[in-house]
C-alpha cells in the first residue's frame, strides 16, 4: 500500500515557476515507477511526466516537455515536478501516480489527492 500526498500548489502569473511535491508512504516506494498526471476543468485527465524506478528514465507529455522536470528522492520517498516557463493552459488539478506498469499509462496503482495550480496571463 502507498500514499500520496501533494503540495506546492498555487497561483502563479504566465512565465512564473512552481515546484509540486509528493510525500508517499510505503516501505515499496523505491519499487514504483512515479507519475505525474493532471486534470484541467472540463478536460480528461492528462500524462505529464513520469520516472522509472529502475533506470531513472525519464518521460514527459508533448505540452509540458522542456519546461518541466521530475525528479525523485527515494531517501525521503519523495517525487518532485519542477515547472518553469508556466502558461494559463498549464492550469489544473496536478496528481501524483505510483505504478508498476511500463509505461506508466497502461495504469496507475494509486493516486493522491491533487494539488491545484493556476496560471494567471
Amino acid at each position: 500500500q502507498v500514499q500520496l500526498v501533494e503540495s506546492g500548489g498555487g497561483s502563479v502569473q504566465a512565465g512564473g515557476s512552481l515546484r509540486l511535491s509528493c510525500a508517499a508512504s510505503g516501505r515499496t516506494f523505491n519499487s514504483y515507477n512515479m507519475a505525474w498526471f493532471r486534470q484541467a476543468p472540463g478536460k480528461e485527465r492528462e500524462f505529464v511526466a513520469s520516472m522509472y524506478w529502475d533506470s531513472g528514465a525519464t518521460d514527459y507529455g508533448d505540452s509540458v516537455k522542456d519546461r518541466f522536470t521530475i525528479s525523485r528522492d527515494n531517501a525521503k520517498n519523495a517525487v518532485y515536478l519542477q515547472m518553469s516557463s508556466l502558461k494559463p493552459e498549464d492550469t489544473a488539478v496536478y496528481y501524483c501516480a505510483a505504478t508498476h506498469y511500463y509505461p506508466v499509462t497502461r495504469g496507475i496503482d494509486y493516486w493522491g489527492k491533487g494539488t491545484l495550480v493556476t496560471v494567471s496571463s
